[in-house]
């Protein structure tokens, strides 16, 4: 890794540390500590969707015109503002209002780090940064979550102002971080498509590789991400009976398996097809879905349905360590040169959507109809084999597998490679 790779390594990091310190406690503050009831709560994270979703439209174009470090230094600076004036906030419209700003500042960063990780490797080593980068992420959240855990008392407000207080610092701080990133040109995969002098919309909708992308990734973080907290938990507590320590215990086992497997699986992906990989993990996430049906539905014991519920989230954890090096890194070797930035964030709003969607139809048919819930998210799951599969045939073999790309300059006497035909899946 260069300098400026590894500042934006330790951004993400303290990026995920201050959100790790607030995100789980949202609902409990604005509910209990400040008094505005439920009903409020729950607005306060449908703003959150709400922010994304209208901003990260614009983020993209701004990527492209300006570059990523000058829109995450404002992303950051906004975040900041959101989350201590939400430390300090009483009333629902100040709340509300705050939770726009750090929802907004907080969606802007992901695709603005994820193109600044694309301009400072290489298609050889993107694989690796972006399971670094997915790595510290959680590391970071992890130990956030730890930690606040420990600072928070319902009892005493101002705990929770000095919680919203450190995120602030936190992201103050990396805005110092970033501003010392000076960021080389980014390089480009052989076969990439050129861009036009601007980008936009339809340009990208247009390119049938990355629409595929797209849908693939919504199926994705829906039948995932989209039901850890919502319909997944749901289904736990009523058809399985556990208990919310052990929902907690569920969810270290799932970045406990991510934090032991991302480097280990690295060279498995290396050296195999990227959609083939996808392919894979949703056959893995149905069979997590399945060890999650015998939880709620077997015969067997507490402590088997008890293990069953961990093991499901360990699977989901294993899954997404073999994402982490093969989605992100997709996106960015199918964008036109110099249009990272706009891909980036079309995927983030497509992952928005599905984190906004996701629990709207997981929470109620996980607490109410548990059966019906493990069939069609195990259907789902396997849809994510075939999209993947499908979407092998749009790619050429170096975006496919870029290692394909170092045969080729030996083979080639170290001339460039070669565009490719598009490969099968």
């Amino acid at each position: 890794m260069g300098a400026a790779m590894r500042r934006i390594h330790v951004g993400n990091a303290l990026s995920a540390f201050g959100l790790g310190f607030t995100v789980p406690y949202l609902y409990v503050y604005v509910a209990q500590v400040r008094g505005l009831g439920p009903v409020t709560a729950g607005l306060v994270l449908a703003v959150f969707a709400v922010a994304a979703l209208i901003v990260l439209p614009f983020a993209g174009r701004t990527i492209v015109r300006r570059g990523p470090l000058p829109v995450l230094l404002v992303a950051l600076f906004t975040a900041a503002v959101g989350a201590l004036s939400l430390g300090l906030s009483g009333g629902a419209p100040s709340v509300l209002l705050s939770a726009a700003l750090l929802g907004a500042g907080q969606a802007v960063m992901q695709p603005a780090l994820a193109t600044m990780i694309v301009d400072c490797s290489t298609a050889e080593t993107r694989s690796r940064a972006f399971a670094m980068q997915f790595f510290l992420q959680n590391l970071g959240l992890g130990i956030g979550g730890l930690i606040g855990g420990h600072l928070v008392d319902t009892t005493r407000p101002g705990s929770f102002t000095l919680l919203f207080s450190i995120e602030a610092v936190m992201f103050l701080l990396l805005v110092g971080v970033m501003a010392t990133v000076r960021m080389p040109h980014s390089p480009r995969v052989a076969g990439a498509p050129t861009a036009s002098a601007k980008g936009n919309w339809k340009q990208l909708t247009g390119n049938r590789a990355m629409v595929q992308l797209c849908v693939l990734g919504f199926v994705v973080f829906f039948a995932c991400y989209g039901q850890f907290e919502s319909g997944l938990s749901a289904y736990g507590v009523e058809a399985a009976g556990l208990s919310t320590s052990t929902l907690g215990t569920a969810l270290a086992a799932n970045t406990l398996a991510i934090v032991i497997a991302q480097f280990l699986v690295l060279r498995f992906v290396e050296r195999r097809r990227r959609t083939r990989v996808i392919a894979s993990v949703g056959l893995l996430w149905a069979v997590a879905w399945a060890v999650a049906g015998y939880a709620g539905l077997g015969n067997g014991s507490q402590a088997m349905a008890t293990a069953a519920f961990i093991s499901t989230y360990a699977l989901f954890g294993l899954g997404e360590s073999l994402l982490s090096p093969t989605l992100a890194p997709l996106v960015a070797d199918l964008a036109p040169t110099g249009l990272a930035g706009q891909y980036n964030a079309a995927f983030a709003l497509v992952k928005q959507l599905a984190l906004a969607i996701g629990p709207a139809v997981g929470g109620p048919m996980g607490a109410s109809l548990h059966a019906p819930y493990i069939v069609v998210f195990v259907l789902v799951s396997l849809g994510i084999t075939v999209l993947a599969l499908r979407l092998g045939r749009q790619l050429t073999d170096v975006q496919n597998q870029p290692s394909v790309a170092r045969s080729l300059v030996v083979t080639q006497g170290g001339g460039a490679a070669a565009e490719q035909a598009p490969a099968p899946a």
